[in-house]
């Protein structure tokens, strides 16, 4: 199981999230940020932590971001990986 960034987090990444990651899971794209599927060990330590709740477990994703499970995963393997705090896109 993983936990999936959707829809809430486009536009705006905020990092809040990363800096508690215990296993450096997060990934950073231009507009958003993504969790690696295979990395995230599901401690829910970012859930907490993201301001415009944007992180769901996958089997509580809303059906309208599903894609957002693949895109995720794809993306993962694309970004540089992030563990500190930036400044967010939205603010």
């Amino acid at each position: 199981m993983t936990h999936v960034v959707a829809q809430p987090c486009f536009g705006c990444r905020y990092t809040d999230c990363v800096v508690v990651c215990p296993v450096e899971c997060f990934y950073e794209g231009e507009q958003m940020l993504y969790i690696h599927p295979e990395e995230c060990i599901d401690c829910e330590a970012c859930v907490p932590e993201c301001p415009v709740e944007a992180i769901f477990h996958e089997d509580n994703l809303p059906e309208e971001w599903a894609p957002f499970t693949e895109l995720n995963a794809e993306m993962a393997s694309q970004c540089p990986v992030i563990t500190e705090r930036k400044d967010p896109l939205c603010d």
